[in-house]
């Protein structure tokens, strides 16, 4: 029983890391562009609870939505290709991108940092505390526009 439940377990990993590495640019693009409009729509949720009247229970399900996806491995959707216009799929991914890794690591990890901090503030409530976190989570998705969005 042991060994048939590892075995699965490894034939599971295997499947999903060939199905990483089986991506067509044009799919790598369409679930990179839906995984930004995700994280876009619960940054604006986030940003009308600030503004409006603020619900801390939708202010965390936004913030732990946008760590998620921040944590998901979002990398894996910027391969090569996909930094240009292919199978109806359009793109504004800067071939830079795949020319400065050095600063793709820094951006994404801070990026990274920011989403999980954003999480951790909101699950404790403290609008003020979200507002100010929410503007460090909002600039690092910049700093990756700036320097690698057309």
């Amino acid at each position: 029983m042991k060994k048939t439940l590892a075995t699965l377990v490894l034939v599971s990993f295997a499947g999903a890391a060939m199905a990483q590495q089986a991506l067509k640019p044009e799919e790598m693009i369409k679930y990179r562009k839906a995984a930004m409009n995700f994280m876009g729509w619960n940054m604006g949720k986030i940003k009308a609870n600030l503004d409006g009247t603020f619900n801390a229970e939708q202010t965390l399900a936004a913030a732990n939505a946008i760590a998620a996806t921040a944590n998901s491995g979002l990398g894996a959707l910027h391969g090569p290709g996909s930094d240009k216009d292919v199978g109806g799929e359009k793109t504004r991914l800067k071939s830079e991108y795949f020319q400065n890794q050095d600063k793709v690591r820094e951006v994404a990890m801070n990026f990274n940092k920011e989403a999980n901090e954003l999480a951790k503030v909101a699950a404790a409530g403290d609008k003020a505390a979200i507002q100010a976190q929410f503007g460090k989570t909002g600039a690092s998705c910049k700093a990756c526009h700036d320097n690698f969005r057309n």
